[in-house]
């Protein structure tokens, strides 16, 4: 898959997931800070900015960053192509763990896979520094993930996300993993895009 300059827009959470690598490499970035109130906000917001410009919405939105996991390895890039929020439970009203109560939204989205060569992952998103995932449920846990794909999904915007896994999200030392392994996160992520056809 070939991915023009001028149609992709990436969006990441922090600088520190592409330490200078994708600015080097001169992709087109959106930081939108932690959280799935921050992606929401800054993505929505870019979206309408372009649109009150009569700019055309990206070809592909696409969502780079780290994530942990309990079944790949650190090290891993995985395409994940289902989300889920993870955090969202209203059970005691009787609806299913990750459904957002009455909702008209799937509360699970699935996107078809893009990168062939990169396995798949299903993508829990939170608002916590997760270190323990059922990895049945979901392979990779992140913070920002889901509401990306839901934004997309509302405003019928392609939508992709490859994600390095830099920490095993099982246990105490998590934090320190991803704190170790970040750094590294942007450079293989900018080998990705060069392998991936980007011009």
């Amino acid at each position: 898959m070939n991915l023009a300059r001028g149609s992709i827009l990436v969006v990441m959470a922090l600088p520190l997931e592409s330490g200078g690598a994708l600015e080097r490499l001169g992709v087109p970035l959106l930081y939108t800070g932690v959280g799935k109130i921050n992606a929401t906000h800054a993505l929505t917001r870019e979206l309408v900015r372009r649109a009150s410009r009569t700019e055309p919405p990206p070809e592909l939105v696409l969502n780079l960053g780290t994530a942990g996991s309990a079944h790949f390895a650190a090290g891993t890039l995985v395409e994940c192509t289902r989300f889920v929020q993870r955090d969202m439970d209203a059970s005691p009203l009787g609806f299913a763990v990750g459904a957002t109560p009455f909702d008209a939204h799937p509360p699970v989205l699935q996107r078809a896979a893009r990168f062939a060569h990169l396995p798949r992952a299903g993508c829990g998103s939170g608002d916590d520094f997760c270190v323990t995932h059922d990895a049945r449920q979901f392979e990779v846990v992140d913070m920002e993930a889901y509401a990306f794909a839901k934004v997309c999904h509302i405003e019928d915007v392609p939508f992709a996300c490859v994600k390095y896994i830099t920490d095993g999200a099982k246990d105490g030392a998590s934090a320190g993993e991803w704190q170790r392994a970040a750094h590294v996160a942007g450079e293989r992520l900018a080998e990705f895009l060069r392998s991936a056809g980007f011009s």
